[in-house]
């Protein structure tokens, strides 16, 4: 018992009916292609707007589309036509060209023509243009899919390397031109986030988040740990010119959280440009890494609330920060304040005990500790903060040679 035959198409012609179709369309091909060309030009503005070098390549891919179909209502059978003989035609340039949406206008445009062409011809060669026009535009979107997928694994080392870069700082003549390729659109501010990377890290999430934010981000994984470098998108302006404000660096972080891992968050300080980025990314690093140590740290948390802790973890960043920002102001604002700051902390932040120190009333040393904390930002009566002052002034007498501490009376 013979094997049952399995037809090209739905309605096969027979051998001498399909010899005379196919002479015909070897006799009409150059007339399609030239008819194709003209459609193009009246019925697509963008076909006729491009120069004429790739006016010329498009052209070319839409005349390697009806050879190719000649040649597949020959053999049907043949599968690997598609995409090498259309599209092999002028691969690059069709890429760098149109896009997915222009090129199945492209296959609209030809399909008409060459419908209208045969619209006398037999059934069997009407359903075969139907076959071959579904199966070029599955190839066309097949190759703009891989196209994307390659573009989109190049973009994600590129921005992976330009990450590294701010993480060490290292800063040549080609990173501003790496950064731009990215597309960031990042203006003026700019701070970094450091986490736990998730299981399943979702990018287009976190970039939606930050757009959201009128804000942009760059993303690096490196082993467990999610970095990601916040700037600020260009700020817009209202009706009457004024520059709208926008959120700070907490509220973005508070917003990217979920798209990170469990475990602490850190942001690094807010410095003026990317070029500064990695300051801020130091700082961040050196917070997540003794971030452990402060029990109820809050998610996210500021790299310079851990300063105490990358302090005694050796960070000569965090150092010299509770230095010239808590110790030096105060000793040069004034001595009193520093002292009763000091006494205040060694009484374990009790106003009686400092007063009575001091010889002040209670008053006093509570005025004195409001101008501690107008002269430099932090409030000694909250706990954690009294920790952050301690380490200050404890830093700051280990490096005053020529400063005392004040002494118990």
């Amino acid at each position: 018992m013979s094997a049952e035959r399995v037809p090209a198409s739905p309605m096969e012609p027979s051998a001498a009916t399909k010899e005379r179709t196919l002479a015909w369309l070897r006799t009409v091909s150059g007339e399609l292609s030239t008819a194709t060309i003209k459609r193009l030009e009246e019925t697509l503005p963008w076909y006729g707007d491009m120069p004429p070098g790739r006016r010329s390549a498009v052209g070319l891919v839409a005349q390697a589309g009806i050879t190719s179909f000649i040649s597949w209502f020959d053999d049907p059978r043949s599968t690997p036509w598609i995409a090498a003989d259309v599209f092999g035609a002028a691969p690059r340039e069709l890429l760098r060209s149109i896009s997915l949406q222009q090129t199945l206008q492209l296959i609209r445009v030809t399909v008409e023509v060459v419908e209208e062409r045969v619209k006398d011809g037999d059934d069997s060669l009407r359903e075969a243009i139907l076959l071959y026009s579904r199966e070029i535009a599955f190839a066309s979107a097949d190759v703009y899919a891989r196209a994307a997928e390659a573009r989109g694994l190049w973009d994600a080392r590129l921005e992976a390397l330009v990450v590294d870069s701010i993480l060490r700082g290292e800063y040549d003549d080609e990173l501003p031109s790496r950064i731009a390729a990215l597309g960031w659109h990042g203006h003026g501010e700019v701070s970094v986030l450091v986490g736990t990377a998730p299981r399943m890290l979702d990018v287009d999430q976190l970039r939606r988040t930050a757009r959201h934010l009128d804000a942009d981000v760059l993303i690096g994984v490196q082993g467990s740990r999610l970095v990601l470098v916040i700037g600020r998108a260009e700020q817009e302006t209202d009706e009457n010119g004024v520059s709208t404000s926008q959120p700070p660096f907490t509220d973005i972080a508070s917003a990217l959280e979920p798209g990170f891992g469990d475990g602490h968050l850190v942001l690094g300080h807010e410095v003026p440009s990317l070029v500064e980025a990695a300051q801020s990314a130091k700082a961040a690093l050196a917070g997540f890494a003794v971030a452990r140590s402060w029990r109820n740290a809050p998610r996210p948390v500021l790299a310079d609330d851990l300063l105490p802790e990358r302090a005694l973890a050796g960070d000569p960043l965090a150092r010299s920060t509770l230095v010239n920002r808590i110790y030096k102001p105060l000793k040069t604002h004034s001595t009193e304040l520093l002292t009763t700051l000091w006494c205040y902390l060694d009484n374990g932040r009790s106003l009686e005990a400092t007063a009575r120190e001091l010889f002040v009333h209670p008053n006093t040393v509570r005025y004195r500790l409001k101008r501690v904390s107008d002269v430099i930002g932090w409030d000694a009566t909250g706990s954690r903060e009294a920790i952050v002052l301690q380490s200050a002034l404890i830093l700051g007498s280990i490096a005053d040679t020529d400063g005392q501490t004040p002494r118990r009376r």
